[in-house]
């Protein structure tokens, strides 16, 4: 589906971005909160130590607040503008909306941080 090699295939499924084998996650699905952010230290196959320097994931926390943005007013110009819901409905509708997504957002936030820094490498070994 996404080709392998790409940011985007990186940022989306949540892979290693230096040689997208193996998923920076331990537990794959988001919604478990309890490991929504738990991390293995590093790639199996590349050796890539995904905390690149001590407090790393920081600064995704900017990336996740304009994701977090980006999705509120999304889905306002959706509720209010597409479906014609009313002002508070509307923004009822954003609450739920960013509620429901802020796990996927957490780890789609971090995966962009990381891939900011690391690029697609194949020819790295174990």
């Amino acid at each position: 589906m996404l080709k392998k090699g790409t940011k985007l295939n990186s940022i989306l499924t949540g892979t290693c971005p230096r040689c997208q084998n193996e998923s920076m996650y331990v537990k794959k699905n988001p919604y478990q909160l309890n490991h929504v952010l738990t991390m293995h230290e590093e790639c199996s196959h590349c050796k890539l130590v995904y905390q690149i320097e001590p407090s790393f994931f920081y600064g995704a926390m900017y990336v996740s607040y304009a994701v977090n943005v980006a999705v509120g007013v999304a889905s306002f110009i959706i509720a209010h503008v597409f479906i014609g819901l009313e002002l508070i409905p509307s923004f009822v509708a954003i609450v739920l909306t960013l509620l429901f997504l802020y796990p996927p957002i957490l780890r789609i936030s971090r995966n962009m941080y990381i891939n900011m820094f690391v690029s697609y490498n194949p020819e790295i070994k174990s």
